[in-house]
């Protein structure tokens, strides 16, 4: 696939994470020997801003990717937090949903024909959901997904064909986990393959469950993009109809025993 060109001041992936390393360390970088499939994380935002990307939010879901690297590097899983143009949303623009996309096109032309998951927390999990149509995507998940209240509802038809996770905290203050329940709805009805978990008591930041929701991904996103067997919970929720599948609570201790 040519190169596209990049937007102004352009969009980037960042490089490519290492099982063990933090974002500043230099020099002894690891590459995946033979890349089969590729995560790319998106950070999350503000909802206008023109500034620079914000190396804070780039920061925060790379222990993330890293976990995601070391759970299936070994099977060519390859990651890389995508820095966008702007750190805002910026209305009709949808700047992050352009960069997750180009980003995607990116991730093609330096690997080749591989799976690509778009793994997305607030802002970024929004424009996963967006960027979900390139045909490279095999999966989207969306974490804490910021999904403003408008006059016009999500697009979800790009989503059919991908597995599909979203996770919500139920005491999210910051973006309504009812608007997340709604688009996952909307985006069952024409696509089976699409499941949310339900994180009670926590917030938007869904820190007091981090470990249970690192597990919760790794599993859908190694599960999607290498067609390994999801775990029950995840199979579970993926076969049950609404609104059960939908919100299917995530439950303490996930992942000290998936298989079981």
């Amino acid at each position: 696939m040519a190169s596209q060109a990049l937007p102004a001041r352009g969009a980037r992936l960042g490089r490519q994470v290492a099982p063990g390393l933090a974002p500043r360390q230099r020099g002894q970088h690891v590459e995946v020997p033979t890349v089969r499939a590729v995560v790319l994380a998106l950070p999350g935002g503000n909802a206008l801003s023109t500034r620079r990307r914000s190396p804070m939010a780039a920061a925060a879901i790379w222990p993330l990717a890293r976990q995601l690297v070391r759970a299936g590097a070994a099977d060519g899983v390859a990651a890389h937090v995508v820095h966008y143009r702007f750190r805002g949303w910026n209305g009709g623009h949808a700047h992050p949903a352009e960069d997750a996309e180009w980003a995607v096109g990116e991730a093609v032309r330096r690997y080749g024909d591989v799976p690509v998951c778009l793994l997305g927390v607030d802002m970024g999990g929004r424009a996963a959901l967006h960027a979900g149509g390139h045909p490279a995507v095999r999966s989207v998940v969306a974490l804490a997904p910021w999904l403003p209240e408008g006059d016009e509802p999500e697009p979800v038809k790009q989503l059919n064909g991908r597995h599909v996770l979203i996770v919500h905290g139920t005491d999210d203050t910051t973006t309504d986990p009812e608007l997340s329940y709604e688009v996952a709805e909307r985006a069952k009805k024409g696509n089976r393959e699409v499941c949310r978990f339900e994180v009670h008591s926590d917030g938007h930041g869904l820190h007091q469950h981090r470990h249970e929701v690192s597990a919760l991904a790794a599993d859908f996103v190694l599960g999607s993009l290498l067609d390994r067997p999801f775990s029950r919970p995840v199979a579970d929720a993926l076969a049950a109809p609404p609104p059960l599948g939908l919100r299917m609570p995530l439950a303490a201790g996930f992942g000290r025993s998936l298989r079981d």
